[in-house]
């Protein structure tokens, strides 16, 4: 099937029928460790925003990259889900430059690229994103950020999300500042090739633990 067509079909919103049957959650959870929010979270929003961030409304074409189906669910320290909680991510393009007017080449960002996109968590607490496996750039790995924020504006929680597997992780200076291994392993997520979802692309399932 044609990338274009998931998002008619709508595979790409919380709820949807991309968001297959998730395992069961334990009772009691370790909360997902914050981290920095970077220099490059957007200081004005693209005009579209939505959670496909491989297509940008009206462009003819896709972002490079490898697409990578994000998705998982936002649950309290018991495992309750957190339903109505916006969880936002923001990331590079698939050259490693971010549409921001302090970032390096920002002027080369891929324009067919959104690099935000935004999702409120569905009854079940679930999410998703169709988003590219993150890329490398001079001092980090390959990384996601994401930021939650509790319904009605509470407790806002920044992490990011790490590639399982990649070997610029030994060196990667903020996933190392997590010291606790559970914790930071916790963040370090696998991204499995996902044809039943969509041809030559990736799944990475990641559940987000808040503490309060």
């Amino acid at each position: 099937m044609p990338r274009h067509a998931l998002r008619r079909r709508g595979l790409i919103a919380a709820g949807s029928s991309l968001l297959l049957p998730l395992p069961a959650l334990a009772q009691s959870r370790m909360a997902t460790p914050a981290q920095t929010r970077g220099p490059f979270y957007p200081v004005a929003f693209p005009a579209d925003t939505d959670a496909d961030l491989v297509r940008v409304r009206g462009a003819a074409a896709e972002a490079m990259g490898t697409v990578t189906h994000l998705r998982g669910r936002v649950t309290d320290i018991a495992g309750e889900a957190v339903p109505g909680a916006l969880v936002e991510i923001w990331q590079c393009d698939a050259n490693g430059r971010y549409a921001h007017p302090r970032a390096p080449q920002t002027h080369l960002f891929d324009a067919n690229f959104q690099g935000y996109g935004r999702v409120m968590t569905d009854a079940r607490g679930a999410y998703a994103f169709r988003t590219l496996r993150p890329t490398p750039y001079p001092g980090r790995t390959p990384h996601i950020h994401v930021q939650v924020t509790r319904p009605g504006g509470g407790a806002v929680l920044v992490t990011q999300f790490y590639v399982a597997g990649e070997p610029l992780n030994a060196r990667d200076g903020v996933l190392n500042a997590i010291r606790d291994p559970r914790a930071r392993e916790s963040v370090i997520i696998p991204f499995i090739p996902a044809d039943r979802i969509e041809a030559r692309a990736l799944l990475a399932e990641a559940d987000i633990v808040l503490a309060r």
